[in-house]
């Protein structure tokens, strides 16, 4: 039985510089955004529930979500992402995050797949209004095709979310496509190795 011949070293190094290049590309940041400066990654860290966000593949159908962030030993920083689908089951995805550059710069780069050849795929995770007290945060990718509203609670009053979503029309994202996942309706337990977070 013929067996498949492995790739090439040459070939091999191509791809790993095509993927490098690219995600190069993945870690920009959309024109005339900011990211958030004096950002604090260990204020930022606990968990955070979805109140609006522009729709995209990952989270297609996904309701009631929420994201535990939790920093590491080695400064990274892993995220469980969780969330139900339409018949009710429980989606998790669990990810892996680190600062792009300076400390104090709310630039993040953020990867739920991992392959064999080359490691992770990171995305660009781009903090973009960050509330004083850490309550509320905007987010958005290497474009404006990703955006989302996070919170601390589970829901926010309709003055507070109009301000949001004012924020996210002044910086050019389409709010008119923006979904707004259920609400967490029973608070999810968080892991024990997470629980000092929610305080």
């Amino acid at each position: 039985m013929r067996q498949n011949s492995p790739l090439h070293p040459s070939i091999l190094g191509i791809i790993v510089v095509l993927m490098s290049c690219l995600q190069g590309c993945w870690l920009n940041i959309p024109d005339e955004i900011q990211p958030v400066s004096n950002f604090d990654l260990h204020r930022y860290m606990g968990r955070w529930y979805e109140i609006a966000r522009l729709n995209h593949r990952f989270e297609r159908g996904i309701q009631q979500v929420t994201a535990i962030y939790s920093l590491q030993k080695d400064e990274t920083v892993r995220v469980d992402h969780v969330g139900f689908d339409r018949t009710g089951k429980r989606k998790v995805l669990v990810g892996k995050a680190k600062l792009v550059s300076d400390k104090q710069i709310g630039h993040l780069k953020i990867a739920f797949i991992k392959f064999s050849l080359i490691g992770h795929i990171y995305g660009s995770y781009v903090v973009f209004h960050l509330e004083p007290d850490y309550s509320v945060a905007m987010v958005c990718g290497e474009s404006r095709d990703y955006c989302l509203i996070l919170a601390r609670k589970p829901v926010l009053e309709k003055k507070e979310l109009a301000k949001y979503l004012k924020i996210a029309q002044e910086n050019g994202f389409e709010v008119d496509k923006f979904i707004y996942p259920s609400p967490i309706l029973v608070t999810t337990p968080l892991p024990d190795w997470a629980a000092p977070l929610a305080n």
